[in-house]
């Protein structure tokens, strides 16, 4: 049974592999971040979680490798290292077994596909569509340069 406070922390170690997944992690020091035993760490990660602490943190790569196999213009050697794997074949054997087929494979499919399709949404959050108010701050209308007399 774990706690509302022991799930605080594994919360908090869960986070951290989010954000350095790509670096060496072992399971010493993202227990030490939930300030828990490596052991005690283990089976309460498996039990709030579903998969064991390394296994969560392939996962979490090989979703980052898809993400850049998918919209990056990378070599697979190159997402294989970004994403924190050291063997090219260890990367490329758990892609295919979580994926189902091979970075190049998947890659490839991607890229016949064309550009993924992004939600106007997220454009326009992101400040690349503007709105008609902010389209007419930045570009210069007809009227441009004319002086209004009343």
């Amino acid at each position: 049974m774990v706690t509302t406070g022991l799930l605080a922390h594994l919360r908090r170690a869960r986070d951290h592999i989010d954000r350095h997944f790509a670096e060496p992690l072992d399971l010493d020091g993202v227990a030490r971040v939930a300030g828990v035993s490596k052991y005690h760490f283990a089976r309460c990660f498996q039990e709030i979680y579903g998969q064991t602490p390394i296994r969560y943190v392939t996962r979490r790569r090989i979703e980052r490798a898809q993400d850049l196999l998918r919209a990056a213009n990378l070599t697979v050697t190159e997402v294989c290292m970004l994403v924190g794997f050291a063997s090219l074949g260890s990367f490329s054997s758990r892609f295919h077994d979580l994926v189902g087929e091979s970075p190049v494979a998947y890659q490839r499919r991607w890229a016949r596909r064309g550009a993924p399709h992004v939600p106007g949404c997220y454009l326009f959050m992101a400040g690349v569509l503007a709105t008609d108010e902010k389209q007419s701050e930045r570009s210069p209308g007809p009227d441009a340069g004319r002086t209004v007399r009343a």
